[in-house]
């Protein structure tokens, strides 16, 4: 059968939903920064049912401060004031029935919006918080994020030190970025949702970290919560999401 949404979907290495998508929207001026960690801290978080995704035997955790733009349900407007926000996400790497995709730990948004909706239709760990990213003239990125129940804040900076870049497969940056699935434990189901977008372009980064009890909030061993092993930085891509839906049972 023929999709009936038209998306070129020849970079994705699973199968896509035949079916139109849920929502559109775009994810724009993201700095990924990453950790190694021990896989055996990230098995608390995770659903049963779920591994882990390793990199050359390596687990990673990452922190991504970014604009989510124009969210909107497929054939309705985006609403202004209310279609774009802030959202700050840590996540990690899982695998399941060998589609890859991400686990949320914490989604940190500016709209109560989707913090209302998301948690009870998605199960996705959205927590409201004022976040918002900066770009400056010179194309630094700027990114404060502060949790209003509870206080876990990121704060920090990002500039680009390299040209644009495409991930490669096999290299560590086609194992971050170019995923194309997410997973959440709900109502005691184990679900996935897919996303579509064309394969990202980045640039190597560095970053300066003023603050972050966001990522100090969780157990993950990570010994300088300032300093990232990798960062990278992108000008965005246009998303297209599914609906999740059920994989297993889970305890």
């Amino acid at each position: 059968m023929a999709a009936k949404h038209k998306l070129d979907c020849s970079h994705i290495p699973f199968p896509m939903p035949e079916k139109h998508c849920t929502l559109y929207q775009n994810w724009i001026n993201l700095t990924f920064m990453h950790w190694k960690v021990d896989a055996e801290k990230i098995k608390p978080y995770l659903p049963e049912g779920l591994e882990i995704d390793l990199f050359e035997g390596h687990a990673y955790v990452g922190l991504i401060p970014f604009t989510m733009e124009k969210v909107r349900p497929r054939l309705l407007p985006w609403l202004p004031f209310v279609s774009t926000f802030g959202e700050f996400n840590i996540r990690t790497y899982v695998v399941k029935d060998g589609i890859p995709g991400v686990l949320f730990l914490t989604l940190e948004a500016q709209s109560r919006v989707t913090c209302f909706h998301a948690p009870r239709s998605y199960g996705l760990p959205y927590r409201y918080a004022k976040a918002k990213v900066k770009v400056n003239p010179d194309g630094d990125f700027e990114w404060k994020s502060v949790r209003t129940s509870g206080g876990e804040t990121l704060i920090g900076s990002a500039q680009a030190t390299g040209p644009e870049l495409k991930a490669k497969e096999n290299t560590l940056e086609y194992f971050l970025f170019e995923r194309y699935s997410l997973y959440t434990g709900h109502r005691g189901i184990l679900h996935r949702a897919y996303t579509h977008h064309q394969p990202w372009k980045y640039t190597l980064a560095k970053v300066n970290i003023e603050e972050n009890t966001l990522l100090q909030s969780y157990d993950l061993g990570i010994e300088d919560l300032h300093s990232p092993e990798y960062v990278h930085m992108s000008s965005g891509v246009q998303v297209r999401t599914w609906s999740v839906n059920p994989v297993e049972v889970i305890s």
